[in-house]
């Protein structure tokens, strides 16, 4: 009797470059994801040249990193980890994590966990003490996972995102130290008198 394993095989991993078949099943997962209610950004799904010359622009713009997971080895998702520009000194701490997707038939078996733990992994060993990201209201199920894995809620912004159909939308802001303990807010010396 031959065995059945009931567990699917889960990765996530930094891509530098997509193979062919990579980037189709990529950009049909961003696909599944936008129809979703997903689509960090998009209400409706591009045409895939567009999708295919988005993911084509992740991999090359500077200080950008893109993670995949794969479910049974099909790429099922992403998220994206930004570095602030060199000339941004002030913020040089703290990195983004963004673009952080699952398609639909991949969720419940952790990936999106497994995403937010490579890419905080990558930013700790990069040595960014800071992550922040940035999530519309609407995506209940990401804003659990976040705050589970301990990101805290800092503010919302009531006109984040306009949906398809008109209406307005709140987004949340996220932050989640990464490294010592949280730091004291800088406070504005006192005016003159």
């Amino acid at each position: 009797m031959e065995t059945v394993n009931p567990m699917p095989e889960t990765s996530v991993q930094i891509v530098e470059q997509l193979q062919p078949r990579e980037m189709v099943e990529l950009c049909e997962a961003t696909a599944a994801a936008i129809e979703a209610g997903g689509g960090f950004g998009w209400l409706s799904p591009p045409p895939r040249q567009v999708l295919e010359t988005y993911w084509n622009g992740v991999l090359v713009v500077p200080g950008r990193t893109l993670f995949i997971a794969r479910l049974d080895g099909v790429v099922a998702g992403s998220a994206q980890l930004v570095r602030p520009t060199r000339n941004n000194e002030s913020q040089a701490a703290a990195c983004t994590l963004t673009s952080h997707f699952m398609a639909p038939w991949a969720r419940g078996h952790g990936l999106a966990r497994m995403l937010i733990r490579a890419v905080e992994e990558t930013a700790r060993a990069d040595g960014f003490g800071m992550i922040n990201l940035d999530v519309r209201e609407t995506q209940e199920a990401a804003i659990a996972i976040y705050e589970a894995t301990g990101y805290v809620h800092w503010g919302t912004h009531p006109l984040y995102a306009r949906l398809a159909d008109g209406r307005w939308v709140p987004g949340r802001f996220y932050y989640k130290i990464l490294v010592g303990d949280v730091p004291e807010p800088a406070v504005e010396p006192e005016a003159a008198t």
